[in-house]
């Protein structure tokens, strides 16, 4: 009776944590999908910009817009391990020419999912830099044998404390990742799982460099627990390939983007004026009350004084003291206009 009291109330709050708030539905692309999906390999990781509300958490923990990360297994008939095509087609069972994604998800475990689910969303493709194909097949196979794991939340909570400052958490509080098995997880998040697979053929990422007692560079695998989606776009081992939504190339360079005209800044403020209606009205009734006279500055900007009986109001005498300024510089010396 408890346990499933738990698993509603738990389940109730993961449903609310993967809802995408209404400011951030509105939220587009600007990446081609048509055409990142033409130039994808396996292998690849693809990283997704999330709208959901622990997308949000996530983006305060990492301090980057890089809240989730997927790895690309490709077409489930292209896959060419047979051991790993009959593992995908046990988690995932619908059309062999569909682009897949392995990716560990909160409320789902690590799981198999449509490329086409991130459609709408705004994507950043990163590849691994002269990875070989037998490697790819691996990090694919490996990848697969991390299919049902659960999502790693403690983890999750564990990155969030690891970031705080020590002053501020008690020990007792801090960050527990070094203190868990380091055997085989039960549990796992998305970026750790892509790290543990590119580990497993020892590709590096963002390794811990030392020199050893005859000064030679060492490298050591970081702890796969400690990464987040942002570390495969820092990665110098990783490549980051783009693809706009409007391509910059030689025939449509960045002057024909389709800018939309923005109003001038002073219609937007004049809109915006509570004050606005009055303003236009007072005007108006000034300028159907007096003779309108007209006098030009150098720039020939010209600027209108309406002559009437009264000359103690504020407004009439900011209007003498433009008049008595242009008159000033209309008698000096000539300025050198620039050419336009």
């Amino acid at each position: 009776m408890f346990n499933n009291l738990q698993n509603m109330l738990w389940q109730i709050i993961v449903n609310w944590l993967n809802d995408i708030p209404k400011s951030n539905r509105n939220m587009q692309a600007i990446n081609n999908y048509e055409h990142m999906l033409r130039n994808l390999r396996p292998g690849d990781v693809i990283l997704v910009e999330g709208k959901s509300r622990v997308s949000e958490v996530i983006k305060i923990v990492t301090l980057s817009n890089w809240t989730h990360a997927a790895l690309y297994i490709g077409k489930p008939s292209e896959i060419n391990n047979l051991k790993t095509r009959a593992i995908v087609k046990k988690h995932y069972d619908g059309d062999p020419y569909e682009p897949l994604v392995i990716e560990s998800l909160l409320g789902f475990g690590t799981v198999i999912n449509k490329l086409s689910d991130y459609k709408k969303d705004n994507l950043r493709v990163c590849r691994a830099d002269r990875l070989k194909l037998d490697d790819q097949d691996e990090v694919v196979s490996f990848a697969a044998e991390h299919l049902g794991m659960c999502y790693d939340v403690r983890q999750l909570l564990d990155l969030a404390r690891l970031m705080f400052p020590y002053a501020i958490l008690p020990r007792q509080w801090r960050s527990s990742l070094f203190q868990h098995n380091a055997g085989h997880p039960t549990h796992i998040v998305c970026s750790s799982m892509i790290a543990r697979c590119f580990q497993s053929v020892s590709y590096p990422m963002l390794p811990i460099i030392k020199n050893d007692d005859k000064d030679r560079l060492i490298f050591h695998k970081r702890s796969f627990r400690l990464f987040v989606p942002s570390d495969f776009d820092y990665s110098p081992y990783f490549r980051v390939i783009k693809f706009p939504a409007w391509p910059i190339s030689m025939t449509r360079g960045y002057r024909d983007l389709p800018w939309q005209e923005e109003e001038s800044i002073s219609t937007v403020e004049s809109k915006n004026s509570p004050n606005s209606d009055k303003n236009a009205k007072t005007d108006k009734e000034i300028s159907t009350s007096a003779t309108t006279i007209t006098e030009t500055d150098i720039a020939g900007v010209a600027i209108k004084e309406n002559n009437t009986d009264n000359k103690n109001s504020a407004f009439f005498s900011y209007l003498d003291f433009l008049k008595s300024l242009i008159k000033k510089r209309t008698n000096s010396e000539p300025v050198n206009k620039l050419s336009t």
